[in-house]
């Protein structure tokens, strides 16, 4: 989502090498960079307008610390301020939903249709069920027909219990009778996802304050597509003035947008970003940090997420047991090799990976079609599972005949078998490297990961 931004701070970061301090004609200059790559980010311009007087009064006269070049004390700079800008230090308290409340804790969900509203309710069910919760959810939208079944759709997904609704019935009839049933059932906390419509209006605003009137509402958040744009500041305080908004989620983070949403929004509600949709998947919403978010705006990517991600979706034991069959030399084969691919699906795929490392260590990987990448490693597994038990184990067994039948097995071309089989052989290959080496043998051999296109369908060589 963020690459534009990112590539235009990269520039800019670039033209500063070589000067010796930061000057009030190169910040002049170097403002002038970072306002234009914000306002091609679509950020507000007033929120454009705070951020760069507040760097310029940061950055004129700045002295460069120690062996810091200017580039590098405009980042420190720059960094300080998106991260007040979207949020300022990170809170968890203030990012986690508020529950304390009699049960059951009601949570009203407010935005635009198509935001991601219905999608995000199921999300929200999946995390609190995982913190232990009963989760009822509740449609009131009675005018988008597939509304209450998409709802359904995505609660059983994610193991709630939703409340039935009909499109003949009031909004507020609903509610008031999702609220009777989760006292009665003793609920822990009741989702209620609202109406929306394709623009604002004075109807729209009408409903759903009644709705929070009559609710009561512990937390009130306010759900925005990362892909509105400025269009953002005018749906986020139309929905600001309206209701007493607790948090805002930022949902199509991973989408094909220029990031003014997430550096506006925040700014125009004063309502903390609490969390973010990182993906289609039902566990795909994450806390929002927002030195984490400013990080990967500047290019240096979100490792922490990335590591906290690893922890949370892939076997440590498997991946342990892994590591040491390396680095004893007992060999990687088709089914080591399919393993890995595995873990990468569970950490989101391949534009989950792509958008949390850091610029420098993907710079080389070319401009990657996540969407063909996902598809070729979807493409490698089939062809893996075509194959028996001992071709997977010791893959020289797979000659012509052989290609030819694992071939039509997976639905391929026979060209498409031995595209892998190089891949898997060149990864072999890094594999061997990596037996009684350290991490300075690994980056070395790595390069800069300037192959991580080479099973992407890019122009590298490396095949993951």
């Amino acid at each position: 989502m963020l690459d534009n931004l990112s590539n235009r701070f990269g520039k800019i970061i670039k033209t500063m090498r070589g000067q010796a301090r930061l000057t009030e004609e190169n910040t002049a200059e170097m403002l002038r960079e970072v306002r234009m790559a914000l306002l091609e980010a679509d950020v507000a311009l007033p929120v454009v307008r705070e951020f760069i007087n507040k760097v310029k009064e940061k950055a004129l006269g700045a002295e460069v610390v120690g062996s810091l070049s200017p580039g590098q004390e405009l980042v420190g700079i720059v960094n300080s301020e998106l991260v007040n800008l979207i949020g300022g230090e990170y809170n968890a308290r203030a990012v986690e939903l508020n529950l304390a409340t009699q049960p059951p804790a009601i949570i009203l969900m407010a935005g635009l249709q198509g935001a991601g509203k219905t999608t995000t309710v199921g999300k929200l069910t999946k995390r609190l069920i995982d913190q232990k919760k009963k989760v009822l959810t509740v449609s009131c939208d009675v005018y988008r027909p597939a509304a209450i079944e998409q709802l359904k759709s995505v609660t059983g997904q994610a193991g709630g219990e939703f409340f039935p609704s009909t499109p003949d019935q009031k909004p507020t009839d609903i509610a008031a009778a999702a609220l009777d049933y989760a006292k009665k059932h003793y609920i822990d906390v009741l989702l209620v996802d609202t109406a929306g419509r394709l623009g604002i209006d004075e109807a729209m605003m009408n409903e759903i304050s009644a709705l929070h009137a009559q609710l009561k509402p512990i937390e009130t958040l306010f759900v925005v597509d990362a892909m509105l744009g400025q269009d953002a500041v005018n749906v986020a305080k139309a929905f600001n003035d309206a209701l007493p908004l607790t948090g805002v989620v930022l949902t199509k983070l991973d989408g094909d947008s220029r990031g003014g949403a997430a550096l506006s929004v925040r700014h125009i509600t004063g309502k903390p970003i609490k969390f973010v949709g990182m993906s289609e998947k039902i566990g795909g919403l994450e806390p929002f940090h927002p030195d984490r978010m400013a990080q990967r705006i500047l290019g240096m990517g979100d490792i922490v997420s990335l590591v906290e991600e690893a922890h949370k979706n892939v076997d440590m034991e498997k991946a342990a047991d892994f590591a040491k069959k390396i680095k004893s030399g007992k060999g990687f084969d088709l089914n080591d090799f399919k393993e890995q691919l595995q873990q990468m699906k569970k950490m989101g795929g391949v534009a989950t990976l792509m958008d949390k490392l850091p610029s420098q260590l993907t710079q080389g990987a070319g401009n990657i079609d996540t969407d063909k990448a996902e598809q070729q490693l979807r493409r490698t597994e089939g062809i893996i599972n075509s194959m028996t038990p001992a071709e997977r184990a010791k893959p020289e067994l797979i000659k012509a005949s052989r290609k030819r039948r694992i071939a039509a097995g997976a639905g391929l071309q026979v060209q498409e078998v031995n595209k892998m089989l190089k891949q898997y052989e060149q990864m072999r290959d890094m594999m061997k490297k990596f037996q009684g080496g350290g991490m300075g043998k690994m980056m070395k051999m790595m390069g800069g990961m300037k192959g991580l296109s080479g099973l992407m369908g890019g122009k590298g060589k490396m095949p993951f």
